[in-house]
């Protein structure tokens, strides 16, 4: 196995068992997930996320809805519809983390 190989296992390894212990993204990639809340879910949900080609990301909106249904929203998209995959940019953690601060308000402070 070459180096570049084995790194790449140890992280695959490490990312599953982060998120199967259900951990917070690091402080720094918060931030990044929070920017990309704003500007990119912010292009087509509103930047405000009250809605606009997509629809509202209110935590209003999205009560109600399963926390998986909006984690596998995000990492595998809508067919049929602009909401894209995310999958290949954010791990499940990431994406959990964000519904997260949609559903408890915080993405909107």
């Amino acid at each position: 196995m070459s180096p570049w190989s084995a790194t790449l296992a140890l992280s695959v390894c490490m990312t599953a068992a982060l998120q199967a212990a259900g951990q917070a993204p690091e402080p720094a990639r918060q931030g990044e997930l929070r920017h990309m809340l704003q500007q990119d879910c912010g292009s087509c949900h509103g930047l405000t996320f009250k809605g606009g080609l997509g629809p509202p990301l209110l935590a209003s909106s999205l009560s109600g809805k399963p926390a998986e249904f909006l984690v596998q929203t995000i990492l595998d998209g809508r067919p049929g519809t602009a909401m894209p995959p995310w999958r290949p940019l954010i791990s499940e953690t990431d994406a959990r983390w964000m519904v997260e601060q949609l559903q408890s308000g915080e993405a909107t402070k």
